[in-house]
């Protein structure tokens, strides 16, 4: 039976040990210690003298537990206890083994005596039990003197850990203003020491740094806020210290730390307030639509959601003029022009601005208003603007027939600026880029400078620009669409080729072919055609023609029996006609065969060949006729051929060498004096031309332009202006491609009659046989003085050239 001894941390309990050792050997069985003091009684009863009966007594305690404190620090081994076996007698042979946890390494045993010791520093915090078996053998032999048997040796704690926070350190927010004992957060401090052990893991909770602001509990961790009306924008971060001590915050225990960082939120308990009552700014009239004048800002002390601003146009004599809208990134209001704007018609606005905060919480509504206003003057800056059309589009509607010249609108701008510059007109040639029109430089009259054709462009759209004087940069444009309007200038005619066939054996009223027409014009009550036989052939004895009133005719025979050998082909001249006013006409051929048909009316043949060849002449013959009659006409080509080389010479005179004719011009211009071409005299003068005798002719040459005053209408001649008469020369002599160049086509304007200077032409001056006197021209002043010395009168010799 085993035995044991417990030796704690005094000499006494190993002085026990060994009384107890002893008294086993005498007649005591077994003695059983748990670790605790043996109980008096049972003491007394084994030291008392009396005697006792050798009689078994059951004991209530195990062996199978040793107690050892942890972290000792002393040098020699630890002494944990002692295990005996009843069969030990002392002498040596029982033997001591130690199994399990720890054994060996940090348990051994005195496998004589059976003393337990620890060899390394325990630490309950990383172990607190350890399980072992001890059995004791025969030293001899090896053999088991007892079953071998497990027991525990427990490590018992001390204070020697001090409480940690694991979460550490902390970061909270905890909104501004907030009452007093507002929770912000919970802080948990760990002690690895044993709670059941004393008061060494019982952790108190107390506040280092952070007062006054926040208090702790000293039994949850749980932080508070502890001052009243903590204003965000006054302090925004703060660092609290929370210490947690064991032992329940006794004098001794162990403390630890950590940080919590506290952060105040925000909250909307800040108005906003315009910085300036009063802004001033500028923009340029030209400015478009949407375009940035100027930036207010409201400043709010608050952050986020709270800091959102709304600006608002509340009053003013520009809110229907320019509007305002809200940055979201940087909360300030941006105001943007609304409509058009004019330095002319209005030079300043005012403006009243309101700033506020979308987003209110009702508990500080007593901090407010949460709004404000100021005021914002814009000052109207004057640009020089282009020029402006009225209006601004512009819709013509003209005929096809329209003469060149003709005016067909008045295009009109005008400076907006107070300055009311002059303005010049004139087409963007990309939109005309057949140069059909004409815009008046100064007038802004359009006019037609070619020909219009409904049926080739019944639409034009073109773009007149209008010019700033004394700024060309200063372009204003307008559109213009102009619709050709259609006439009745083309004649009806058929589609397509006509050619139809006639029976031999056709009967009368038979018909033919059945025709129909088109036309290019496009009148407003549709087309509708007329058909009849062209006068030539109205009394025509084999066909006739009849109108079928849906722009349609027939073609009938007029007659019965037809012969191919009379008359193999007709050709039907058919009048076509319309119902425009004026009416055209015009005649389109029908081709009609005359064909041989079974009973039927299906056509066999509409050839003549066989009626044409003699009965006794087959078809072989007659190509082989046809092909001496072409051989014969060869032989007599080339004979005659023959006779003309024999008869040139082979020296080539100078005068026929091709390349002196073609770089040979032997028609020489008539220079200043040619006014015979046509009668130039309308470029001087258009009234002279209207009212004077019939012009004159070249006697060297019939000229191959003729004078364009005949295409110009007699209200163009007598007007002020030769814009209809430029035009209409401009127009026929670019037409015209073989026109020789001479010099008069040159000239394309004419002076004007109200020149205080007169004509300074020399057109005219071959009509006088007087000489003209140029003293008048010193009176000029300087700009005039180099015409004086060239054509004033002057005293001393002529000069030599």
């Amino acid at each position: 039976m085993w035995t044991s001894g417990r030796m704690s941390n005094a000499k006494s309990w190993l002085g026990l040990g060994m009384s107890l050792y002893f008294w086993g050997l005498m007649d005591l069985t077994t003695i059983v210690l748990s670790g605790t003091p043996t109980p008096p009684g049972e003491l007394e009863a084994l030291l008392s003298d009396k005697p006792q009966s050798h009689q078994r007594t059951k004991r209530s305690w195990v062996w199978n537990q040793f107690f050892v404190l942890e972290e000792y620090t002393g040098t020699d081994p630890l002494y944990v206890g002692k295990l005996h076996s009843d069969m030990d007698r002392g002498d040596g042979s029982i033997k001591y083994i130690l199994s399990g946890e720890g054994a060996g390494i940090v348990f051994t045993i005195d496998d004589t005596t059976g003393d337990i010791h620890a060899i390394q520093r325990l630490d309950r915090e990383e172990r607190a039990q350890y399980t072992l078996r001890a059995q004791a053998l025969d030293r001899r032999t090896g053999r088991p003197m007892e079953p071998e048997s497990e027991f525990i040796i427990k490590i018992q704690d001390i204070n020697d850990n001090e409480p940690k926070f694991l979460d550490g350190p902390y970061v909270a927010t905890v909104p501004e203003m907030s009452p007093v004992g507002t929770s912000v957060i919970q802080v948990t401090a760990t002690d690895a020491d044993d709670p059941t052990y004393g008061n060494s893991a019982r952790v108190v909770y107390s506040i280092l740094q952070g007062q006054p602001y926040f208090s702790v509990d000293s039994k949850s961790g749980v932080i508070r806020t502890a001052l009243m009306n903590m204003d965000r924008e006054a302090k925004e971060y703060y660092e609290v210290i929370i210490q947690a001590k064991d032992m329940g915050g006794q004098l001794g225990g162990l403390a630890g730390t950590t940080t919590v960082n506290i952060t105040l939120s925000d909250v909307n308990d800040n108005p906003p307030r315009f910085p300036q009552k009063h802004y001033q700014m500028s923009v340029l009239e030209s400015a478009p639509i949407s375009s940035t004048v100027g930036r207010v800002f409201a400043k709010d002390l608050d952050e986020g959601i709270n800091a959102e601003m709304k600006y608002t146009i509340v009053d003013g004599d520009g809110a229907d003029t320019f509007d305002i809208s809200t940055d979201p990134n940087f909360q300030v209001g941006i105001i943007t022009v609304k409509k058009p704007l004019s330095f002319e018609s209005k030079k300043s606005y005012t403006l009243k601005v309101e700033g506020a905060n979308p987003h209110l919480e009702m508990r500080f509504l007593n901090l407010g208003p949460f709004q404000d206003t100021t005021t914002v003057h814009i000052s109207v800056e004057d640009v020089d603007e282009p020029p402006v059309f009225e209006p601004a589009f512009y819709f013509v509607e003209v005929p096809e027939d329209v003469a060149i010249g003709t005016t067909i609108q008045i295009i009109s701008a005008k400076d907006p600026d107070v300055t009311n510059n002059s303005i010049r007109y004139s087409i963007d040639r990309s939109s005309d880029p057949g140069r059909f029109f004409y815009v008046d430089i100064t007038t802004g009259a359009l006019m037609t400078a070619r020909p219009l054709d409904r049926e080739e462009f019944s639409w034009h759209n073109i773009t007149v620009l209008a010019m700033e004087m004394n700024n060309p940069s200063q372009v204003g444009s307008v559109p213009v669409t102009i619709k050709v309007l259609d006439v009745n200038d083309n004649a009806p005619e058929f589609p397509r080729f006509y050619e139809a066939f006639v029976c031999e054996n056709a009967k009368v009223g038979q018909l033919i072919q059945t025709v129909s027409a088109v036309d290019q014009d496009d009148p407003h009550n549709g087309q509708h055609f007329y058909y009849s036989l062209a006068p030539e052939a109205a009394n025509n004895p084999n066909f006739t023609v009849r109108d079928n009133q849906d722009n349609t005719a027939r073609i009938l025979t007029r007659k019965s029996g037809f012969r191919q050998q009379e008359q193999s082909v007709f050709y039907l001249p058919i009048l076509i006609a319309d119902s425009g006013q004026p009416v055209l006409s015009s005649t389109g051929t029908l081709t009609i065969q005359v064909c041989s048909c079974d009973d039927n009316g299906h056509v066999m043949s509409c050839s003549p060949e066989a009626y044409m060849l003699p009965v006794s002449l087959s078809r072989g013959a007659l190509i082989a006729i046809l092909a001496c009659v072409f051989v014969l006409l060869v032989l007599v080509l080339l004979i005659l051929s023959m006779r003309r080389h024999r008869k040139q010479p082979y020296i080539i005179d100078d005068d026929e060498n091709i390349h002196e004719n073609i770089v040979r011009y032997d028609d020489e211009g008539g220079g200043e004096e040619d006014t015979e071409a046509f009668d130039i005299a309308a470029m001087w003068n258009p009234r002279e031309a209207q009212a004077g005798a019939a012009p004159k002719t070249r006697q060297d040459m019939l000229p191959e332009i003729e004078s364009l005053s005949r295409y110009v209408p007699q209200t163009c001649a007598v007007s002020s202006t030769v814009h209809s008469y430029v035009l209409a020369k401009l127009y026929e002599a670019d037409m015209d491609l073989w026109a020789p160049p001479f010099d008069s086509l040159q000239t394309y304007m004419f002076e004007g009659d109200g020149s205080v200077a007169g004509s300074l032409s020399s057109l005219q001056s071959a009509t006088s046989d007087s000489e003209q006197s140029f003293d008048f021209l010193t009176d000029w002043g300087p700009r005039f003085r180099k015409l004086a010395e060239l054509y004033g009168a002057s005293e001393g010799p002529a000069p030599l050239w």
